[in-house]
């Protein structure tokens, strides 16, 4: 295995932006901070949130209700100060980006334009190992429309999805699946995938939790319907952080089915306070409710960040990293990794089968400052993360995970 010393010269060479984030104090071990591998559950706090956090609590005890208009940042239009940047992450046009509410809730603000069951194209396809938030969703939604879920739900491993559509796309209303997978950390081949669904006359969405900052996206060029993602993992925007949503602009100022409320109205007409909606014609026709501004905050700290490395440099070395880690991974006999080797085929997110994942997650964790998480009952997660990851890390990782495993 890589030595200590090798791990050290690595990160002298490709430092990464630790710098930019509060590492937690390592539990155990014998280094004062974490190894610190669950972004994908949970991204690091940036160091610049606390300052901007506090300027909008200083705004909002200095003017009240003026805030509104006199803030630092406006509150009125705060929620644009994110629209660019975030359309620049995921590849998508200003117009096709907003953010907003969480992921579930906007899966089924989208649902409600998107899933129009009809005649025999009923069908929502997911990958059988979709996470159970969005297994739970789409059930639902074909309960709504008074459907059988057990039938109108199909669930497919991800190599079977381009041939069921292409036999059975005629019965498929939607398909909607995760970029990245949560448990595997496969990454799907979004635009393939997306073209098969439309060629067979399909709504195609994706569920982006595992795939916004973690890989490059090309949303408008791919051509899905809608797309939904989080804000709490790779984007490191805090726990519950307010989402976002992309919907084509083929479908603006259309004649979509949509929920309606008090921010879903042209802006420049809001406050006439007229009793009829006057939708935009752009993705900010699906917004409900006004913005939570304190929530939006983090969210806006983490887009600039991204805009300002670029996700292009943090993917490249996100496979090195990535790659340095299996590597060691490779010399351990005990380590399965179920995530595609193909780097082309998986973000940052290396998961390993296991004996009791709960128990060894807690064993790395504290006796090593080695923080991962558990997939029950046999997996856990490794995300070298390239924003804030180190090579020492990742050796720390595999030095740790020889001994428990």
């Amino acid at each position: 295995m890589s030595t200590e010393e090798e791990a050290r010269k690595l990160d002298e060479a490709d430092p990464g932006h630790r710098g930019l984030f509060r590492v937690p104090p390592a539990e155990g071990g014998a280094y004062p901070e974490t190894a610190y591998f669950a972004g994908n559950s949970l991204g690091l706090q940036p160091v610049a949130v606390r300052e901007e956090l506090l300027a909008e609590l200083d705004d909002w005890a200095r003017l009240g209700v003026e805030g509104h208009l006199a803030a630092k940042r406006p509150w009125l239009p705060y929620h644009s100060l994110l629209t660019a940047p975030a359309a620049r992450l995921v590849g998508a046009l200003s117009s096709e980006t907003v953010v907003m509410n969480s992921l579930t809730v906007n899966l089924h603000l989208l649902m409600v334009s998107f899933y129009r069951p009809a005649g025999e194209r009923t069908r929502i396809v997911i990958e059988d190992s979709a996470f159970p938030s969005d297994s739970y969703a789409v059930r639902s939604q074909a309960r709504f429309h008074g459907l059988d879920p057990d039938a109108a739900v199909v669930r497919l491993e991800t190599q079977e999805i381009l041939d069921f559509l292409a036999t059975e796309g005629e019965t498929v209303a939607l398909v909607l699946l995760g970029g990245v997978n949560y448990r595997t950390g496969e990454l799907l081949d979004i635009p393939r995938i997306t073209a098969a669904g439309r060629a067979v006359g399909a709504v195609v969405g994706w569920d982006l939790a595992h795939a916004v900052g973690n890989v490059p996206l090309r949303l408008h060029d791919w051509g899905p319907d809608f797309a939904a993602w989080c804000s709490y993992k790779y984007l490191n925007a805090g726990p519950g952080a307010v989402a976002g949503v992309f919907v084509h602009e083929r479908h603006h100022g259309g004649g979509l089915p949509r929920f309606e409320g008090w921010w879903s109205t042209e802006e420049s007409t809001r406050f006439e306070m007229a009793p009829v909606s006057r939708p935009p014609s752009t993705v900010e026709a699906w917004q409900v409710s006004n913005p939570p501004i304190l929530a939006l905050t983090p969210v806006l700290t983490s887009v600039r960040i991204f805009d300002e490395i670029g996700m292009e440099a943090l993917r490249e070395r996100s496979i090195r990293l990535t790659g340095y880690l299996e590597s060691l991974l490779d010399e351990i006999p005990a380590a399965e990794v179920l995530t595609p080797r193909d780097p082309a085929r998986r973000g940052c997110q290396l998961s390993l089968r296991v004996r009791d994942a709960d128990d060894l997650s807690r064993r790395l964790r504290v006796r090593h400052g080695v923080v991962t998480d558990a997939r029950k009952p046999d997996v856990v997660r490794i995300a070298p993360v390239p924003l804030y990851s180190s090579y020492h890390d990742c050796w720390r990782a595999a030095r740790a995970f020889e001994e428990e495993a």
